[in-house]
């Protein structure tokens, strides 16, 4: 997978106990690299990188990204061959509660990334992605789907974080690392679900809280439109985009075309409201749902998704499952936590290995 790129590589990731973060090092580990972690500790309780242990397998360091001088130190030291920036607040709602607190971690602590990598030695290549969301287009309630040069923005305090940040990757790019051994690009991508987010205010977790008490499912917007997908769709992406960040080569593109901002979607068909999402969820996991819609809450888009040319065309990338493949990896992998708890490990390489094999049938580039 991914031309073996990151065996014997060191790794530092941001957000390392987070849903995608812990799901990336697991991937990053099996692939046969060396990973720093950086992070908060576990957001949540439960959460998948305690479930799953991924502290034991990792050089996992507990720190805030809006410490410039930790994370500074922590590059550094660690003298990375890629970095994959996902620490964040990543929460609409919570947004809404410390706006202050989103702009710190979203924007500055994106910052202080880029910033440290200025600091790495004048002749270490490094590859770095930098992770944002779909979010951070401004949000025109389109039918079709935003691109990559479309303008971005955010009625919401998460949203324009996420836009603010994207715009410091670029000038960033453009001022300091256009000609050097360290190229960075920025990744965006839709409504993530999988294994082990235990967020609050997310329609899944939220699901499968209310299934393990016998309650009714709460759903607050139920017509509004997603771009769902498996965790494993976008990461494939980040590793896809860092390894061709790193050996252009592997693709014979220029390099500057790599090195910007990308979008990581599901297929059309996987733009589902979240009505559908969750009466597929209670295919696998019979219960009820309920509407709970609040004409007072706080602003949230209705209708959201992505195009992928960009990175279909220049990447060789594409989503492999469906929304059907999707829901039933994501609820199996709950299923199998009440079940057998000390499993998870074992069921989060699982899917890793189903995915990987499914792309590689299907001819995905990073697959080959």
């Amino acid at each position: 997978m991914f031309a073996d790129t990151f065996r014997s590589k060191t790794v530092w990731i941001s957000g390392s106990t987070g849903f995608k973060g812990a799901w990336l090092a697991q991937w990053l580990v099996e692939l046969g690299a060396t990973v720093h972690g950086y992070s908060l500790a576990s957001p949540t309780t439960p959460s998948v990188s305690t479930r799953i242990r991924i502290g034991e397998r990792i050089r996992q360091q507990t720190a805030d990204i809006v410490d410039a001088a930790a994370v500074r130190e922590s590059i550094v030291s660690a003298r990375p061959d890629f970095v994959f920036h996902l620490a964040a607040q990543p929460l609409v709602r919570a947004a809404f509660d410390d706006p202050a607190g989103t702009y710190a971690a979203n924007v500055m602590g994106t910052v202080n990334v880029l910033e440290a990598l200025r600091h790495l030695p004048a002749d270490k290549p490094c590859a770095a992605v930098f992770v944002t969301t779909d979010k951070c287009y401004e949000n025109r309630e389109w039918l079709h789907g935003y691109r990559e040069e479309d303008p971005l923005g955010g009625h919401d305090p998460y949203s324009s974080s996420k836009a603010c940040a994207e715009i410091a990757v670029g000038s960033w790019r453009r001022s300091f690392f256009g000609s050097g051994p360290v190229r960075i690009a920025s990744a965006r991508a839709g409504n993530v679900i999988g294994g082990g987010d235990w967020a609050k205010d997310r329609i899944v977790p939220d699901s499968i809280r209310a299934l393990r008490d016998g309650e009714a499912i709460p759903v607050r917007n139920r017509v509004s439109s997603r771009p769902w997908q498996h965790v494993l769709e976008p990461l494939s992406g980040y590793l896809w985009l860092a390894a061709l960040l790193a050996r252009p080569e592997l693709r014979r593109v220029d390099p500057r075309m790599i090195s910007g901002a990308f979008n990581f979607g599901p297929n059309l068909d996987s733009n589902r409201t979240v009505a559908e999402l969750v009466e597929e969820v209670l295919r696998h996991w019979p219960g009820r749902w309920a509407d709970r819609s609040d004409p007072a809450a706080v602003h949230e888009a209705r209708l959201l998704n992505l195009a992928c040319d960009k990175a279909h065309h220049l990447l060789g990338w594409r989503p492999v499952w469906d929304f059907a493949a999707t829901v039933q990896a994501t609820v199996s992998w709950y299923r199998r936590e009440q079940e057998d708890p000390a499993d998870l490990l074992r069921m989060t390489t699982e899917q890793i290995g189903r995915y990987a094999a499914e792309a590689a049938r299907a001819g995905v580039a990073w697959a080959r």
